[in-house]
């Protein structure tokens, strides 16, 4: 669950674009994380999607006009435009997009978005060519000045049926956004965070590859934990299953070799380094170019170390810069974190469990405790790892404020 949307009041406001069906999985998904979800729909987004679908997903009221039966007060649109925590707008069309930009009010979510101070997230949808028209570009760009924040569209086949940018964006990005838009804590606004994130894969031919069981989970939400912070974050991943967050930069790599030229090249630039990848040890030493076939033969696999990004990058450090580790043990998680953390000039250390039916590969619960060269937390815990990104989070806090 989202710590971000607990008894967090969210305004939707739905328009009327074929898309308006996406929004009914955004407001489920906000309401399931605890968020206090009020719909208000447009004339044109009723004609679409049947405004008891809304109700029953956010268990509120939907708001279908200004002079329809006063069910939130007669005057819903300020009482709740000043209590709400975040104003959405999914899908936005170009019609209210324009509204607001010339500060146009005739109907409840465009008087509704000129009395709000809380911050403002707009989805577009809508004909690629009216997105491109100068004018919806124009608009864009006033919204975008005054503070308002933005996500798509996404390009592809519209439901008009051409081709280009127009498209809303996906529900589980916009979520995400909002996730990092609505929490209150921007305790990292002026930080630089680069993470590594998922497995690596060492080829043995075209075909196949050694590699382990890591799905990226622990760097996604190390990553929007970071973005929810307020960080700059770039998120370096091998071939994980889990996508990553929308907002961040994005590099993509395979081999353990490409992930520490990568890192290598960036670090100087950032504040903090956090090494959640599960880099492979070993690569195979000469993978061949043709596939090996099974001919009833053995084959030999000769192994070479890889280079260790980690402790590279503890020998390269300024004083002010940050490195935080992981160790993945399946015994002696303490002692071997401890040496790992001396061993790689490390200013944080969790220690996760892998492994056993507490194994963190795969998992959104990991059984963990952080260690740093002054202080050790009294035992494993198994938490979310969600709730550990939280105070993962804090205690580098911690370091930076005792510098």
């Amino acid at each position: 669950m989202c710590l971000s949307f607990q008894n967090r009041v969210v305004l939707l406001g739905v328009s009327g674009s074929i898309s308006a069906y996406k929004a009914c999985e955004l407001c489920s998904r906000m309401a399931q994380n605890g968020a206090k979800v009020y719909v208000a729909m447009t004339e044109s987004a009723q004609k679409l999607i049947c405004p008891a679908t809304f109700e029953s997903l956010s268990g509120n009221p939907v708001i279908t006009g200004m002079f329809e039966p006063y069910t939130l007060g007669p005057l819903s649109h300020i009482s709740l435009s000043h209590q709400t925590n975040l104003f959405i707008v999914a899908p936005a069309t170009a019609n209210i997009i324009a509204k607001s930009a010339h500060g146009i009010a005739d109907d409840w979510i465009s008087t509704a978005l000129l009395s709000t101070n809380a911050p403002i997230l707009w989805a577009p949808a809508m004909n690629p060519q009216m997105y491109l028209n100068p004018a919806t570009q124009a608009n864009i760009a006033t919204l975008k000045e005054r503070g308002h924040f933005f996500i798509g569209p996404e390009t592809g086949k519209t439901a008009c049926g051409e081709i280009g940018p127009g498209r809303m964006a996906e529900p589980m990005n916009i979520f995400e956004y909002a996730d990092i838009l609505i929490n209150p804590t921007k305790d990292f606004l002026d930080k630089k965070i680069l993470i590594t994130s998922g497995p690596t894969q060492e080829p043995i031919d075209p075909v196949r590859y050694i590699s382990n069981r890591s799905s990226g989970k622990m760097g996604k939400a190390l990553a929007i934990e970071a973005l929810r912070r307020g960080a700059k974050v770039t998120v370096i991943s091998g071939p994980a299953s889990e996508p990553l967050p929308y907002h961040a930069e994005k590099v993509f790599v395979r081999t353990a070799q490409e992930m520490y030229e990568e890192t290598v090249k960036r670090f100087p630039e950032y504040d903090i380094f956090i090494g959640s990848a599960a880099v492979a040890d070993y690569a195979i030493k000469d993978p061949t170019d043709e596939k090996h076939k099974r001919n009833g033969s053995m084959h030999y696999l000769e192994l070479t170390p890889n280079p260790d990004i980690i402790k590279k990058l503890g020998e390269m450090k300024k004083p002010k810069q940050i490195t935080v580790g992981f160790a993945a043990e399946t015994h002696h998680l303490v002692e071997y974190a401890q040496e790992k953390l001396k061993r790689k000039n490390l200013d944080l250390i969790v220690a996760n469990q892998v492994g056993g039916e507490n194994c963190a590969f795969g998992s959104d619960y990991v059984y963990a405790l952080m260690i740093t060269p002054h202080s050790q937390d009294d035992k494993p815990e198994f938490i979310p790892k969600e709730e550990l990104t939280h105070r993962i989070f804090n205690r580098i806090g911690e370091i930076l404020n005792n510098r």
